[in-house]
């Protein structure tokens, strides 16, 4: 049987989700758990990596089990019982064969988090930038996205993407207080992305580059002509969309005002 797991952590302690040899994963971390419980082995298939440091909201993985787990409350209270307290399990749920957390998935939203002030309490969650900005010219560079389809300009030099096209959906800026936030949506996204275009934008924003010059670096094509990648504790990925008759993930709902989707 098939199970799909709908979780959320705080990447800060982690070398992202994907297990590896000698290094702290937060998939190494749940399979731990699952195998505990279950008394097997367990290969849990995430949704897609996230970089070390980076956090997630809605993240999903799925589990093959030989097995019925009767109640999956009960089961998911054990399983963050297990768990350290930066991961919490949202939903245990049996799923048909052919679902797959990675390939099934249509969407992927993140979202970046930007301190526009010294804040101790929101320093593992977003990027502290206090140097001047214009949320304007923000705004401004984001509209390009939603124009843009290839995405090679921002993508790790070096990764085996297959295609750098990315159809991306929704890209905007927002300010609550003093947290400024950018929240994207798209079918796929390459591999540091989303901080090589909040880099970027911030070279727009604190007037070292013009807007067509940020245009120019999108045309490109060429990631060292884009800015640097923005630091990665203001990342996180959020949700990630379905098709029917599966949900999309939610956001674990107890967070800190500014950070929801």
């Amino acid at each position: 049987m098939r199970y799909r797991l709908d979780l959320g952590y705080l990447g800060t302690n982690y070398h992202g989700w994907q297990r590896q040899p000698n290094a702290h994963t937060v998939q190494a971390e749940v399979e731990n758990a699952l195998c505990t419980l279950l008394r097997c082995p367990v290969d849990l298939v995430g949704a897609g990596r996230t970089d070390t440091g980076v956090h997630a909201l809605g993240y999903a993985a799925h589990f093959d089990y030989n097995g019925a787990i009767d109640s999956p409350a009960k089961f998911c209270h054990a399983l963050n019982g297990i768990l350290p307290g930066s991961i919490a399990i949202h939903s245990l749920t049996e799923v048909d064969g052919d679902f797959h957390a990675r390939f099934s998935a249509t969407s992927r939203q993140y979202i970046y988090l930007i301190s526009r002030e010294k804040n101790p309490f929101l320093a593992p969650l977003a990027y502290q930038y206090t140097a001047a900005l214009d949320f304007a010219k923000l705004e401004a560079s984001a509209c390009l996205l939603e124009e843009t389809s290839d995405f090679a300009s921002f993508c790790k030099a070096g990764s085996d993407q297959g295609t750098t096209i990315c159809r991306v959906t929704t890209a905007r800026w927002t300010q609550e207080g003093g947290v400024w936030k950018f929240s994207i949506t798209a079918d796929r996204f390459l591999r540091n992305m989303v901080r090589a275009l909040v880099g970027s934008m911030l070279q727009v924003s604190c007037g070292h580059w013009s807007l067509a010059r940020f245009k120019q670096a999108i045309d490109a094509q060429d990631r060292s002509l884009a800015g640097p990648s923005a630091e990665p504790q203001g990342l996180f990925l959020a949700s990630i969309g379905y098709p029917h008759p599966y949900p999309s993930t939610t956001p674990y709902p107890a967070l800190p005002t500014g950070i929801q989707p």
